[in-house]
């Protein structure tokens, strides 16, 4: 199952949720029962790269860490 941000529209605060992906834009209850309402959000990550610097692969990353075109891949 994969794993899904919500993000609160009043507050801004950040839950994650283990949920089915049939559920994934089903309504989210506030954890902390404060009637609150949470958004799914679009989630993005990132992988550590060389010398442990983080590169995220939505910048156009090859899967060796080095951006696209660097490693000749």
């Amino acid at each position: 199952m994969p794993i899904y941000e919500y993000q609160c529209e009043k507050d801004g605060s950040v839950i994650e949720l283990l949920r089915p992906i049939a559920d994934a834009d089903k309504p989210v209850m506030d954890p902390e029962g404060k009637g609150r309402t949470f958004k799914r959000k679009h989630s993005t990550f990132a992988t550590g790269g060389p010398e442990g610097k983080s590169v995220s692969l939505s910048q156009g990353s090859c899967a060796c860490g080095k951006r696209a075109g660097g490693c000749g891949h």
